[in-house]
Formats: structure tokens, C-alpha cells, sequence
């Protein structure tokens, strides 16, 4: 089953993430496409999403998942020991949100905002973009 990510195409640290999650997902099994597109458009519409979600999104089993619990379903997947981060899950959600609030609110000012697109997938990888 593929796990569709949806991100903030314009924000320099949600590709980076994007990045982060193709070169530790060899199995390949998420699919990503940015909130602007119109895929992620058709998404957001589907699963209610509200249109000024601040997170990434994970959409699996049926559900979206946002904030801290989508970053830790992602987590979950990825190779190396990066699915121990799982176990946060255990944290109350209000507080992981929180730090997760913390750093969505502060992307554009630590990581910059991307004018356009630059980022030049390999074929492979251009793949998993829906």
C-alpha cells in the first residue's frame, strides 16, 4: 500500500524532508505531492483538510495524518533506526504538536521559502511525485 505525502512546495526545509524521506525509503513506500499541485489540491479536498494546514501530511490507511503524527508515521517506514522516533507517539499528542507548531511557524524564517521549483528529481525518484 503507498503512503501519499503531501508538503508545502514552497518551504526549503519541507523539501528537504521530502529528501530526507526518498533517500531513507528504498522499499519506496510513499508517493509525495506538493499542497499547491493540483493531486495535492484533489487530496486536501478529499481527506477535509483545512486549506491552511501548517504540516506535512500523511495520507495512509484512509487517513490523513498531520503534525507530529504524520512526521512519526513517516518515521516508522524509513531505514536505519529512524523508526524508533515511533515510539514519541507515546507523548501526548498537544505537546508533540507543540514543538512540531514551534518549528512549522519558523521554516520560512530559519530554512528560507522557495521562489520556484528547483529541485531536479532523477527519474527514479520522479516516479514517486503524483
Amino acid at each position: 500500500m503507498k503512503r501519499i505525502v503531501l508538503f508545502d512546495g514552497e518551504c526549503n526545509f519541507c523539501n528537504s524532508s521530502v529528501q530526507f524521506i526518498i533517500k531513507r525509503d528504498p522499499s519506496n513506500h510513499f508517493l509525495f505531492s506538493s499542497l499547491q499541485s493540483e493531486t495535492g489540491k484533489k487530496y486536501v479536498k478529499q481527506y477535509h483538510i483545512p486549506d491552511d494546514v501548517d504540516s506535512l501530511v500523511l495520507i495512509a490507511n484512509g487517513r490523513a495524518y498531520t503534525k507530529s503524527s504524520a512526521a512519526l508515521h513517516i518515521a516508522k517506514k524509513l531505514d536505519g533506526l529512524w523508526h524508533l522516533l515511533f515510539l514519541f507517539i507515546l507523548v501526548p499528542r498537544k505537546i508533540r504538536d507543540s514543538v512540531y507548531d514551534y518549528v512549522a511557524r519558523n521554516r520560512y524564517k530559519w530554512f528560507g521559502k522557495r521562489e520556484e521549483a528547483c529541485m531536479l528529481p532523477t527519474p527514479e525518484e520522479r516516479k514517486r511525485f503524483i
